[in-house]
Parts: C-alpha cells; structure tokens; sequence
C-alpha cells in the first residue's frame, strides 16, 4: 500500500513537472510573437430583448442603456473632456433663469433610413418617451417649441439642475 501512495504521488508529480514544461514553452513561443494587429471586436454576452432598442420603453438598467448609447444619438451627451457635449445638436443655450434651453440641431442629420432629421423629430421623440423617467419629465417641462425647422425649444415649469432634455434622443 505505501508504494502503491508513493508512486501515485510521483506520477502526480512528473505529470505537473511535464505540464509546466510545456507551458513554459508555449508562454515562450507566445511571447516571441509580434503584437496581433487588425480590427477588434467587442461583444456583449446577454441576450437582447427587443425593449432594449427603444429608448423610449427601455428598462432602467445599465445594460440597455449600453445598447441604446451605441444606437440612438442624443441632441447632447457626456463627451471625454466635456461635461456635456454637441451630438445631435450643433448648439444650445441656456436662459439666465435656467428656464428656457433651446437646441439648433445640425444640418444635415439623417435617420437610419435616409430620412432628414428635424426639430419636430426631436419633439415627436420626446412626447413619445414612456420610460422610466416620463413622469418625472412630464411634471417638469412644459412644453417643448419647434421654433424652425432646426431649432427646438424646451420649456421648464422652474429651473432644474440636472437639465433633462440633454438626454433627450431624437
């Protein structure tokens, strides 16, 4: 019985010494080997569910907002170096009562389909929103104004801080 132990345990142990070995030199050739070089992919390993693509009935939760950020465009987003930054639209003011915040979108946007984007688009977008934040939203502006083709205007009940049309997507 005790050789019987002793020798289990000595295959054990040459079998760990081999696969070091060959570790090693895997490791070895891995290592010798120029940086990979082409396209990345990112993946995501969930599966998608058909809310997650409108932002209008999205989930709050991380993950749908993920897919949503890489599909839909917002008239302003955090930007890197920027606490908020031009998306959709090419401008934006502020009234000095923190009241009133009106967005030239860009020329020339387009929908997915062709279709030129305009400020009723962004209203239309906005009126149609029925997520997590609608009641909050709806309780605090009122009323958003096409003042031209390009130029949408949000109006606030009082100032708010935390300015919820920056995140409003067309």
């Amino acid at each position: 019985m005790g050789r019987t132990v002793k020798g289990l345990l000595a295959s054990r142990v040459l079998l760990l010494f081999a696969l070091v070995m060959l570790t090693l030199g895997a490791v070895r050739e891995v290592t010798g080997q120029p940086s990979p070089a082409g396209e990345t992919v990112m993946a995501w390993p969930i599966t998608i569910a058909p809310t997650w693509f409108d932002p209008s009935t999205a989930p709050p939760q991380i993950t749908p907002f993920g897919v949503l950020y890489a599909l839909h465009d917002a008239l302003v987003r955090p930007l890197p170096g920027q606490k908020m930054g031009n998306s959709l639209a090419e401008s934006w003011t502020e009234s000095p009562d923190g009241v009133t915040y009106e967005f030239k979108l860009r020329r020339g946007l387009k929908f997915h389909n062709g279709d030129p984007v305009a400020a009723e688009d962004v209203k239309f977008s906005f009126e149609r929103y029925k997520g997590t934040g609608a009641k909050e939203l709806n309780q605090r502006v009122r009323q958003v104004e096409i003042v031209d083709p390009l130029t949408v205007r949000f109006v606030l009940k009082e100032p708010w801080p935390e300015r919820p049309v920056y995140g409003t997507a067309a």
